[in-house]
């Protein structure tokens, strides 16, 4: 579903290609103006909408494609990579991410009764075809950055009604599972909390399982349904991501990386580092700083 005022509201407030964290709370808006390669990142809890062109999300080796007719619900904290897929100087493509507050899915669900449809898979991603009245709440809260004396009052009210239309929509169960204390869904995302918090520490999923109260093996069949990977797979996609922008924005060595974020060996770090971004690090750094 295209909306033309959404396009030129977005295009509008970028100057230039990247990603803005606006002055709505929780709003990012996103262009680039070439087709990009993978680039690693972690997804928080979010709506993505792409308002023109289009994006590719890989999770695990599954690819997820959204253009202005779907839209991408990521429901946990997730390493992925994403490129850009359609995008010219003329027609560049452009991205709409709210970010989704947990605490205010649980007090809808407590406050509303509302039964959403069955989710079909249990990965920590999905998309779905983005519906005229999500739509319509991501472009009021867009509009909010053409009237600043409205974003205070206003912003929280259209942030809480996206969250309604995510939860009544075909992904509702998705977002019901995490907000929901006791279900295995909840449970993992502790647990990714956790991780993330402590990514640089040596830990044993007999421990992690405890903390969130499940057993070892339902630990591990529910993380790698929800995220793909494993929580030490997890982990270390999290510490090579982090060492990646610590190579580039603070120009320290791979050996000084490798240690802030955890590992022991250097070796063991530039291997890993190489299977993960396709070089070893210094190698890898040069090439980012080229095309920057």
């Amino acid at each position: 579903m295209k909306s033309i005022q959404l396009a030129s509201t977005v295009e509008r407030h970028i100057e230039s290609d990247g990603t803005y964290e606006t002055v709505v709370p929780g709003l990012a808006l996103y262009q680039a103006s070439f087709s990009t390669e993978h680039d690693a990142t972690v997804y928080v809890p979010s709506l993505c909408v792409v308002v023109q062109g289009a994006k590719e999300v890989l999770v695990g080796g599954e690819a997820f494609r959204y253009d202005p007719s779907h839209s991408l619900l990521v429901s946990v904290d997730l390493p992925a990579t994403s490129r850009v897929i359609e995008a010219s100087p003329k027609r560049p493509c452009l991205a709409v991410r709210v970010a989704l507050d947990v605490a205010v899915v649980g007090e809808l669900l407590a406050d509303t009764p509302i039964t959403p449809s069955a989710a079909h898979s249990k990965r920590g991603v999905a998309l779905a075809p983005l519906d005229a009245h999500l739509l319509n709440g991501v472009e009021r809260l867009v509009a909010l950055l053409d009237c600043p004396q409205d974003i205070r009052p206003l912003a929280p009210l259209v942030l809480r009604e996206i969250v309604y239309r995510l939860l009544t929509g075909p992904q509702g169960a998705r977002l019901r599972q995490i907000a929901s204390a006791g279900a295995p869904a909840y449970r993992i995302s502790q647990a990714i909390l956790w991780l993330k918090s402590h990514f640089t520490e040596s830990f044993s999923v007999e421990v992690l399982a405890k903390r969130v109260g499940l057993s070892p093996s339902s630990l591990h069949q529910h993380f790698k349904n929800i995220t793909t990977m494993s929580p030490l797979q997890y982990q270390k996609q999290l510490r090579l991501q982090e060492a990646r922008r610590l190579l580039i924005g603070e120009s320290i060595d791979a050996a000084d990386a490798a240690y802030r974020v955890g590992y022991e060996s250097p070796s063991q770090f530039s291997r890993e580092y190489r299977r993960m971004f396709g070089a070893p690090p210094r190698k890898h750094v040069a090439a980012v700083k080229i095309e920057a």
